[in-house]
């Protein structure tokens, strides 16, 4: 399928590796000259080198942290967008007594306070064109919290709250505002996870995999690839119609009708 989206020009925030470089791979496989960022400048080239390579479309890179103004201002300034895919990675796990404020305050401004200050920066050039696309990764915690990952589930929600209002706000200028909610994917994200289990339960890695892997439907983790080509879609001149959603990429893993 043609996405339709050729030569737009898309900002993917930690698109170095991951959910953020499955996304990158998938617009530049379309046509979309990127922007990627990513706090590691090495790892960001080599993503970067690969992508212009196998897509031949323009890549832009900015080695810098997205939660800090500075990091934003520098990303920003390569735009404008058609395209903005928010991404950061998550808060580490633990109990809810373990966290203080100020370990709130920080997973705020990574999952919540940072994709919308991006896509208040985004939104009226998008809207001045009559045309964009918000892509926000954020988790299946939003849809089913996991009890260890109270941070996120806190962050996450917060920034859903904000996108079911905003983009129902944006949508008659032709800007849709979606969110993909991940679920288990092979990705570092889950290794960190599945470390945690091996230490807890004296086990291998691949007996913690295999545990994990046991409680999603379809039987094993998810891909970037298969993420990227979600996101893709969702930035693509096809889904002008979804609006305000929060799409599950879980393998059937949150037991939910709705």
């Amino acid at each position: 399928m043609d996405l339709g989206i050729a030569g737009k020009r898309a900002l993917v925030c930690a698109s170095s590796k991951g959910l953020g470089r499955g996304c990158a791979e998938a617009l530049a496989d379309a046509g979309v000259d990127l922007v990627m960022n990513a706090r590691g400048a090495e790892a960001l080239e080599a993503a970067a080198h690969d992508l212009r390579a196998r897509y031949q479309v323009n890549v832009t890179t900015v080695a810098a942290d997205i939660t800090t103004e500075a990091g934003r201002a520098a990303v920003l300034a390569q735009g404008p967008f058609d395209i903005l895919v928010t991404n950061a990675g998550g808060p580490p796990p633990g109990m809810w007594s373990d966290w203080a404020r100020e370990d709130f305050i920080k997973a705020l401004d990574a999952n919540m306070l940072t994709p919308i200050a991006l896509m208040q920066a985004v939104l009226p050039g998008m809207m001045a064109k009559g045309w964009g696309r918000v892509v926000n990764i954020t988790s299946v915690s939003v849809k089913s919290p996991v009890a260890v990952l109270g941070l996120s589930n806190s962050a996450r929600a917060g920034l859903t709250g904000f996108v079911a209002g905003t983009s129902r706000q944006v949508a008659s200028k032709g800007v849709t505002i979606n969110n993909l909610l991940p679920g288990i994917h092979a990705t570092d994200r889950a290794i960190a996870l599945d470390g945690a289990v091996v230490k807890a339960k004296g086990i291998s890695m691949e007996e913690a995999i295999s545990e994990r892997a046991a409680t999603i439907p379809a039987g094993r983790y998810g891909t970037p690839s298969e993420f990227g080509a979600a996101c893709a879609f969702l930035c693509s001149q096809h889904a002008g119609f979804i609006v305000g959603q929060n799409v599950l990429l879980d393998g059937g893993a949150t037991n939910a009708t709705l």
